[in-house]
């Protein structure tokens, strides 16, 4: 599914975040330390190669709701920008770290002339954040940021599940209304 507002492609897909050959960027749902680990970043190091985590090394650590850019080392993408998301019930207020992700990724690759960028689910994982409460975070945030965006034409969500997959689509579709055609 995807929308076009102002001007920029939002869409929706199912697959792997590191399998995104046509995206400048892709988003890592990385941890404090930037290091290999589970779930998207531990795929997203695995398929980068070793060059990533030597160049994360001294950005780290970061905090929740920050984020930073890499080189995409052995990735088809020329960055990486690495957004640490909230851990659900722990990390307060979890709705506007989640969303200041969204934001400072979105400010980067605008800061970078990148002009396609693909996020993962953030925080869904490993740190428990609701899917559905994450969709309308993440839709809310990048549909708030497009009148800022002169270098960027096309945001992904790259989901792993199908049902991942409806509640993103489902959550763009209702927020971004008739703002386009879907």
């Amino acid at each position: 599914m995807q929308k076009e507002i102002s001007g920029i492609i939002i869409e929706c897909v199912k697959g792997n975040i590191v399998d995104q050959p046509d995206m400048t960027a892709i988003v890592n749902a990385a941890n404090a330390q930037l290091r290999p680990g589970g779930g998207v970043a531990g795929a997203i190091h695995r398929a980068a190669g070793p060059g990533l985590e030597e160049e994360c090394r001294p950005l780290a650590p970061i905090e929740p709701g920050q984020a930073v850019i890499t080189g995409g080392h052995n990735l088809p993408n020329k960055y990486v920008i690495h957004c640490l998301g909230p851990v659900y019930g722990v990390d307060k207020p979890e709705a506007e770290l989640l969303a200041s992700c969204y934001r400072q990724a979105l400010m980067l690759a605008e800061k970078h002339g990148i002009d396609s960028i693909a996020f993962p689910s953030i925080s869904t994982g490993f740190f428990r954040y609701p899917v559905q409460e994450a969709a309308e975070i993440a839709i809310k945030t990048v549909l708030s940021v497009i009148p800022e965006l002169k270098q960027v034409k096309k945001i992904r969500f790259v989901l792993f599940s199908d049902s991942d997959l409806m509640i993103y689509e489902t959550a763009l579709s209702h927020l971004a209304g008739s703002a386009g055609p879907g």
